[in-house]
């Protein structure tokens, strides 16, 4: 049984989610539909390709993901479908799936090309539908786009490192819904440059020393609750996806504060590793 995914800025108080999967259901009600998320902030293409990276993995080989953020097609934001590690994905081609193809190659690549086919004002309901349901009947993607060679960057994105190798620079890519701070210095390139030497981390007013392997390993457990330094523990580490993320132990947003609002961080700000 064919599974196609959705990950939108529609949010959930418009009609747009929902017509989307109104639409698929009418072509192929047998579809299983998931929700990714529909809360990606507007036109994020950055946010969206950090959420899609981090959640396609998961999935069957053979899903198709369908991308709507920052979708309006216009001379310099054309359609494509592409297959890449066994996964099918349909959005714009903005910049959005860059993030993947870093390290992995497309396995096929091609520019849509259907729309004088179909009356649309909606994207995503009717040209990313009609793709997305005819690659999960077995279509070939040759017959809805003409093949291309390259997906477009999102640039910027990438952490700078001094010619010394004494220092990462990077930026912070993403804030999740726990107001934790994601950026995009990887395990892998902190510790091919870090090489074991000591490093303190800097973002604004807020600076580390150490990397935890778990939020709650900031948490001296041996010693009684009432005698703990839990509230407002300021905590680095690398995430399950491999980025390095400063947060605050079990914070809140909309009460105690988060790394996000307490470190004064935001998209795109900088975040450095200074090694000695």
């Amino acid at each position: 049984m064919p599974i196609i995914t959705l990950t939108t800025d529609f949010g959930l108080k418009d009609h747009f989610a929902g017509a989307v999967k109104g639409a698929i259901y009418s072509e192929m009600p047998e579809v299983t539909l998931v929700d990714i998320s529909h809360n990606v902030s507007p036109f994020h293409i950055t946010e969206a390709a950090y959420i899609i990276q981090n959640a396609y993995r998961n999935f069957p080989k053979g899903t198709i993901h369908i991308i709507g953020i920052d979708s309006e097609r216009n001379p310099e934001n054309k359609h494509i479908a592409v297959k890449l590690d066994g996964h099918y994905f349909v959005c714009a081609n903005n910049g959005i799936m860059s993030m993947i193809t870093r390290t992995i190659m497309p396995e096929e690549l091609v520019e849509i090309n259907i729309h004088d086919r179909i009356k649309t004002n909606f994207t995503e309901l009717d040209v990313f539908v009609q793709v997305a349901c005819h690659i999960a009947r077995g279509g070939k993607l040759g017959v809805i786009g003409k093949p291309i060679q390259e997906i477009k960057a999102i640039t910027g994105i990438m952490p700078v490192i001094s010619s010394e190798q004494k220092q990462i620079i990077g930026n912070v890519i993403y804030v999740d819904n726990y107001g934790n701070v994601i950026t995009n210095i990887t395990r892998r390139l902190f510790e091919d440059v870090g090489k074991g030497r000591s490093f303190i981390i800097q973002a604004k007013r807020a600076h580390f020393k150490q990397i935890h392997q778990h939020y709650s390993d900031a948490i001296n457990f041996d010693l009684e609750k009432t005698k703990r330094e839990e509230d407002g523990k300021k905590i680095a580490l690398f995430n399950s996806s491999g980025y390095l993320e400063l947060a605050i132990y079990k914070s809140n947003p909309s009460t105690v504060g988060s790394a996000s609002t307490l470190f004064g961080l935001d998209y795109r700000d900088t975040v450095s590793v200074n090694f000695e």
